[in-house]
């Protein structure tokens, strides 16, 4: 009852501050997130997201750089100020997102599929519609009234060591990348995307375009289409009717020259277009690999390095396919290989470390699990952290890093639980086992043990006294022992000399590992 009464005064309150205009469309609506809100969200998600989907694409510099030009421009005629970025994620599967805050970034398997620095300006100008239109951030303000406990559990978290991790960063940047916007939003990002293209002088009919193009893969049911941007922004026969009537009303509108830059745009994508055998060699490589067909997988992957030797995934491939075998020294020159081409990938130095921490060099393992957290906080290198920091004696530096890593329901995860179960529970049982004072139908009072763990348990000792139905302690605490094992997430009970109507107050202060 107390839990509902502050949810709803939670609600209560978001409800009576949260109005304001939208800067896009210029409606009313509710608003509980504040741009610098918006802002820090973004910041704080926009490297970790770009890891969890490829890293950035560096092997052509000038590519981003082009990316960002045309980005820019359209941000300057957008209806809202924002610290807009753009970046390419080095991915074949075609994608585009956005975060709240204008941190947007392009896929360079999308770039392939357009056609012309129109529709280039096309997708920039729907994503920047839905960073300022608050698209994202609207996404968040339902679940916050949905789940009035949202404010309380992040101010409860704010100020602990990897309360980013733990209350949303990581997490947040993944949900938000995989929210499927409604209709009403991709129409308006459709929209106001098109009027900003004829603002910044690109043709918006290169809109349609491309909405036809999207139609037309998606009904073909092509899978890495279907994983990529028709998860969050559908395609639809009614989106590209839209566009239609909007090109008309903005032809209409700005009569001066609309440029498509066919060339300008295959100039652009020059390097990606001759490199396009050797990602495709890759991504058939990454294919095999998940068959088990590690042959094929190291035979093409040697191809796609001879086809481009500067791109760095290749050689970090080339190490997982050592790791596999065990060819720990291997994997290592590989990984340093894969380093140095692109130091700011956290998966590089995640493996690294397992190779380094393989070949007994503990020091050189921490440090590649430090670097690839540093990236990218993982529950993989958050437990492989906390198993070297046991292993070298540092029980408090490896409970912390098991803590990190037994919040993911990941194996890495799970593994984490049990071993930080391992660590804490004979010095703090009463974590793991509550004991609670119950009638059974005899009317005899019984203490319920319950192993909440997830290893076995025994000799649990209880410190059990009788107190009235006010809580006034009527006897001298007694011990009880339950001598049995207690299996994971199961209980015991344990007889007591009470009677109801009285009951008792019982602490669990003791407990071993049954293994």
């Amino acid at each position: 009852m107390r839990r509902n009464i502050r949810h709803g005064l939670v609600i209560a309150m978001l409800l009576l501050v949260g109005c304001g205009i939208n800067p896009v469309t210029g409606k009313r609506e509710l608003q509980f997130i504040s741009t610098p809100g918006e802002i820090k969200i973004g910041q704080q998600n926009y490297a970790p997201s770009r890891q969890v989907q490829g890293g950035d694409y560096v092997v052509d510099t000038e590519l981003t750089l082009y990316v960002q030009k045309v980005g820019s421009r359209l941000a300057k005629v957008s209806d809202r100020d924002l610290p807009y970025e753009f970046r390419v994620i080095n991915s074949s599967v075609p994608n585009a997102w956005a975060l709240p805050g204008g941190k947007i970034a392009i896929n360079r398997g999308l770039l392939l599929e357009l056609n012309s620095e129109a529709e280039l300006a096309a997708v920039l100008g729907h994503e920047i519609v839905h960073a300022a239109a608050r698209h994202g951030a609207k996404s968040q303000e339902r679940g916050m009234i949905m789940q009035g406990g949202l404010l309380t559990t992040q101010i409860a978290t704010q100020g602990k060591q990897n309360a980013a991790l733990i209350a949303g960063g990581s997490m947040l940047g993944a949900k938000l990348l995989t929210t499927r916007y409604g209709r009403s939003a991709e129409l308006e990002s459709d929209l106001y995307g098109m009027e900003y293209m004829a603002r910044a002088g690109y043709d918006p009919k290169a809109a349609i375009d491309l909405q036809k193009t999207f139609v037309r893969l998606s009904a073909g049911k092509q899978s890495n289409w279907l994983a990529g941007l028709f998860a969050s922004h559908p395609p639809s026969q009614k989106r590209v009717d839209a566009n239609i009537v909007t090109a008309e009303a903005l032809a209409a509108k700005y009569n001066g020259k609309l440029e498509m830059g066919r060339d300008s745009y295959q100039r652009a994508i020059a390097q990606i277009k001759r490199d396009k055998p050797a990602y495709d060699a890759q991504d058939k490589a990454l294919a095999a690999a998940q068959k088990k067909d590690f042959k094929t997988a190291g035979s093409v992957i040697d191809k796609a390095i001879r086809l481009q030797p500067r791109e760095a995934k290749f050689y970090g491939l080339k190490g997982d396919l050592a790791l596999h075998r065990k060819s720990y020294k291997q994997a290592v020159t590989y990984y340093e290989q894969a380093i140095q081409r692109y130091p700011e990938y956290f998966a590089f130095y995640l493996h690294n470390g397992m190779a380094k921490k393989a070949l007994g060099d503990t020091s050189g393992a921490k440090k590649a699990f430090a670097a690839s957290n540093a990236l990218l906080p993982t529950p993989t290198a958050h437990k492989e952290l906390g198993e070297l920091s046991l292993a070298g004696g540092d029980r408090a530096a490896a409970l912390q890093h098991f803590q990190v890593a037994a919040q993911s329901k990941s194996a890495a995860g799970q593994s984490a639980a049990v071993a930080m179960t391992r660590l804490e529970l004979p010095g703090n049982p009463g974590k793991y086992i509550k004991a609670s004072p119950q009638v059974n139908k005899n009317g005899r009072v019984v203490l319920v043990v319950r192993n909440m763990s997830s290893l076995p348990v025994r000799n649990v000792k209880v410190v059990a006294a009788q107190t009235d139905a006010n809580g006034k302690q009527l006897s001298r605490a007694q011990n009880f022992t339950v001598r049995t094992t207690i299996p994971a997430k199961k209980y015991a009970v344990v007889k007591t000399p009470w009677a109801a109507p009285n009951t008792a107050q019982a602490k669990v202060q003791g407990a071993s590992l049954a293994q």
